[in-house]
């Protein structure tokens, strides 16, 4: 019925296998390379990378990369970047759930965890080679694409910016001149699953195509969502229920499953065009346009963790109240151009150009409905207090627009034995951002608490030039040495900054009275009207402050020295030395005497210096990785078997880390329960905090133990530890922790040290680098089976299993609190009929299903709720299954 052609058992084939791996690489003699037709049929294609900016064989290139094919992802299900965490050694990806819609990518621990407008991502993203700025970008889907690209690892010298980590190039599809090759794809699936990819490649002439492509994807949200009417009942503490909701209305409308948090709603489309202009050179053009609907993500209470607590989850594990449905209408447009100048036989001249623009409006519901219970609350409608029944709060991005101009020159030369590339680098940004905030019934008069930015004129720019040269000084040994030199700076005007605390917040419409009025149980929904608050922008609120009118700018030089043995033309060993850098920042305008009034109203002198306010934008200096590598790659078992092999250690130095931080003291006088209160805090800006140390192994490569079947493997091991960090601050869920008998929170610091006021210090040394899970595993197995006629069945299978991880330096991980994802596993699974090769009208149905054992695995985790009371997450996609249906001419 069928030919497999299997001449070995599965358990020799994966003896044979095991052996290989364990055995040391033979490099006294190159065997003979197969030469029957069934052998050749069954080696290991070569698979082509750019990662050298030359296009060299992936089992020839010294760097840590991994190639990932349109194929792959698809199978996959990977619509975006952000699923392909696992997939790759030591990659490792999360969402943000603050409204920012931004993305973390984690490669090797070195990561970014500020989405802003200032942040810098540490994994520096391209597309078809050309720097993408903006973290947001990551979420753009991945349709017809030649390749993905993930080099791991510093890349300071070729791909530069802001790529201490590692670089993703995303590589489409190009016209192909003279063909009308075309294709199209539907997925259906459960949540209402709908998706579908096109393809046209077009010929106009002889020398120029055109290729058109669009992607759209459509899918319910996974979590259990209704409306927030949450109405208080306490009348022990003066807040009985009324039957009026105590938490805001004016956004509380019904929406569909399709409209839930968790959803998708995307759409993509892209043209592009390559003329050929003579025979040395060539302009290809594209223009694409990313448009994202979804509503977004959410943090949910992690129901297996409150368990047996007092907060345990009432209803099911992941329902949420929501009255602020997630709406996103995020649009990213962009050009593309690149002109390729074949001079002569050794020489290019490559000019790549990108324009984009990313415009953002974003809303979403920051609490997810979860409420205080009894106990936590101390407030009484009669006085007052610090912490009300009612939590409701919102973040609102009401307009955003981030423009980018990034200009690469290149000059390649390749002289046989010495070959170089050198270029030139420019990018500017500029961006600007409206985005505010709500927080209701906030102590000690349960009014609320809202805030505004406008930053209409946020500038960076980056210049470099580099160069990297290869020598091969004699026949098998290469030399490596690359270097470049880089000036960022950064320039903000005109920011301001609002925010009104009591009654401001009712712009004049009202006076709601206050603890002890009659009738006074805090703010409800109806005394909630149009014109208060952030979502109605900086005209709803008193005075502004003026925080961001500022310039820095920031140089370094860095380099990649390498050497390489090639004895034979299956087997390399090399070693690199690179450095990689990321610009340094600086925060809004912060005044280091603080905020804090003294006894007559008047705000207090610093402990040191002139009298008065003194200001400070807090900048921070660059962050840098050095990282040492050996590495092999090769070809064994009659080309049936690749291998390809890393150990690394990296230093990174002046981590940048966003989150609270002393940066003053001023005169104000404490007393011995108030230790420290002269500190002044910034609750949320960036610093450079210390060093971590680096080290690992990554294994990945393909084996063919019989015809037509294909085995894929890599696995990692990684210790990715802090090593220096003296002004540590441990203060994540104190309330709760000591109120469960887990490890509580560290003493207030009493000493004399000024960087430790006001702090709980605690050693992080040693502990691991967030998204650095110590072991991971990937395991893929398929088999072409083919029938008499020609038709094909494939079935796939892939076992995916990682360490556990951790989300913030802290490593907390207690019953109740963590901030950490268990060890888990992941199983996937396709089947796919194929039409004969030829025929007239070809067409593929494949069934899926991914997460087959329906695991929920964390992308992030924290201590939230109300008074970070309890864990709250957010997920991966639960199973999904389905079918492909797929035709291609």
């Amino acid at each position: 019925m069928f030919d497999s052609n299997r001449r070995k058992t599965l358990i020799s084939s994966a003896v044979a296998g095991a052996l290989a791996v364990l055995a040391a690489p033979g490099f006294a003699q190159e065997a003979a390379p197969a030469t029957t037709p069934d052998a050749k049929a069954d080696t290991i294609q070569e698979v082509m990378v750019t990662a050298t900016r030359y296009s060299t064989s992936l089992l020839k290139t010294p760097v840590a990369v991994t190639a990932v094919t349109q194929e792959d992802l698809t199978r996959q299900g990977a619509v975006n970047i952000k699923a392909l965490t696992g997939e790759v050694p030591n990659l490792q990806l999360g969402g943000a759930v603050d409204g920012s819609s931004g993305v973390q990518i984690a490669i090797r621990g070195v990561s970014n965890s500020d989405f802003t407008e200032i942040g810098n991502p540490a994994v520096g993203l391209h597309v078809a080679g050309i720097y993408s700025p903006r973290p947001q970008g990551a979420l753009a889907l991945l349709f017809d694409l030649e390749q993905l690209e993930i080099l791991r690892g510093p890349q300071g010298t070729l791909f530069g910016r802001n790529s201490t980590g590692g670089s993703i190039n995303i590589i489409p599809n190009k016209p192909v001149i003279g063909s009308k090759e075309g294709s199209a794809e539907l997925d259906l699936g459960n949540y209402n699953q709908r998706q579908l990819n096109v393809v046209q490649n077009i010929p106009v002439t002889d020398n120029f195509a055109l290729r058109f492509t669009a992607m759209g994807v459509k899918r319910d949200g996974w979590i259990n969502q209704t409306q927030d009417k949450y109405d208080v009942n306490m009348p022990s503490k003066g807040f009985p229920a009324d039957g009026i909701p105590d938490t805001d209305q004016r956004h509380n409308t019904k929406v569909d499953k399709s409209d839930y948090y968790s959803n998708r709603n995307q759409w993509a489309a892209r043209l592009s065009g390559l003329w050929k202009i003579s025979n040395n050179l060539q302009w290809l053009v594209a223009y694409e346009n990313f448009q994202n609907n979804d509503a977004g993500d959410i943090a949910m209470k992690d129901c297996a963790q409150a368990a047996g607590t007092p907060y345990a989850c009432t209803g099911g594990k992941y329902d949420v109240a929501i009255n602020v449905p997630g709406i996103t209408d995020m649009s990213i447009r962009t050009l593309r151009s690149n002109l390729v100048w074949n001079v002569d036989k050794q020489t290019d001249i490559e000019y790549s150009y990108a324009h984009a623009v990313q415009r953002r409006f974003q809303q979403q519901d920051s609490d997810s409905g979860y409420q205080p219970i009894a106990a936590d609350v101390d407030a009484t409608a009669a006085a007052g207090g610090d912490h009300w029944p009612v939590v409701d709060n919102a973040t609102y991005t009401l307009g955003s627009k981030f423009a980018s101009d990034v200009h690469e020159l290149q000059l390649r030369q390749n002289f046989g034995s010495l070959r170089y590339v050198a270029g030139l680098f420019y990018m500017k940004e500029k961006n600007s951002l409206d985005y505010g905030q709500d927080f209701l019934n906030q102590g000690p008069n349960g009014y609320p608490y809202s805030n505004f930015y406008h930053q209409p004129d946020r500038q960076s720019e980056s210049k470099a030039v580099f160069a990297q040269a290869d020598w091969q000084f004699v026949p098998t040994w290469n030399f490596t040495a690359g270097v470049r030199a880089s000036k960022d700076s950064r320039a903000d005007k005109n920011g301001q900054f609002w925010e009104s605390y009591g009654t401001d917040y009712f712009n004049g419409q009202l006076n709601p009275g206050g603890p002890g009025t009659p009738g006074y149980t805090g703010v409800n929904s109806s005394l909630l009207k149009p014109g208060m608050g952030a979502y109605y922008g900086s005209g709803v609120f008193p005075a502004a402050s003026s925080i961001s009118d500022h310039a820095e700018s920031w140089s370094k030089t860095t380099g990649r020295l390498g050497l390489t043995w090639q004895p034979n033309s299956r087997n390399m060993v090399y070693t690199s030395l690179s450095t990689g850098y990321k610009a340094g920042g600086f925060n809004d305008r912060f005044n280091l005497c603080g905020t804090e009034l003294d006894a007559n109203g008047k705000p207090y002198d610093c402990a040191t210096g002139p009298a008065g306010p003194q200001y400070s934008y807090l900048p921070y200096k660059p962050e840098t990785v050095t990282n040492l590598e050996f590495g092999y790659k090769g070809k064994m078992l009659e080309d049936r078997l690749t291998l390809s092999a890393t150990v690394f250690y990296s230093r990174y130095k002046d981590m940048q880390v966003t989150g609270q931080h002393t940066v003053g003291r001023s005169k104000r006088t404490c007393d011995a329960d108030h230790p420290a209160c002269d500190a002044v805090i910034s609750w949320w800006s960036t610093q450079n905090v210390g060093r971590a140390d680096i080290k690992g192994l990554e294994l990945e490569g393909q084996y063919r133990p019989w015809r037509d079947a294909r085995l894929t493997y890599s696995a990692s091991l990684l210790s990715a530890k802090i090593a220096d960090y003296p002004t540590y601050s441990d203060d994540i869920g104190c309330n709760a922790r000591a109120a469960q008998g887990v490890t509580p929170c560290p003493d207030y610091y009493t000493g004399t040290n000024p960087a430790l006021a006001q702090l709980r210090p605690y050693n992080v040394v040693g502990n691991h680098l967030p998204y650095a899970p110590p072991r991971t595993m990937n395991l893929s197995f398929s088999q072409d089976f083919y029938f008499a006629d020609g038709w094909s069945l494939t079935p796939w299978v892939q076992a995916r299993w990682q360490d556990k991880m951790y989300f913030s330096l802290r490593n907390l991980d207690t019953p109740h609190l963590s901030d950490a994802q268990r060890a888990y596993s992941q199983v996937d699974a396709s089947l796919r009929l194929s039409t004969p090769s030829g025929a007239r009208f070809p067409w593929h149905a494949e069934l899926y299903v991914r997460n087959l054992g329906d695991v929920r695995a964390k992308t992030w985790a924290g201590i939230g709720g109300p008074q970070q009371t309890f864990t709250v997450a957010s997920y991966n996609d639960p199973r999904m299954f389905g079918i492909r249906v797929g035709t291609e001419w």
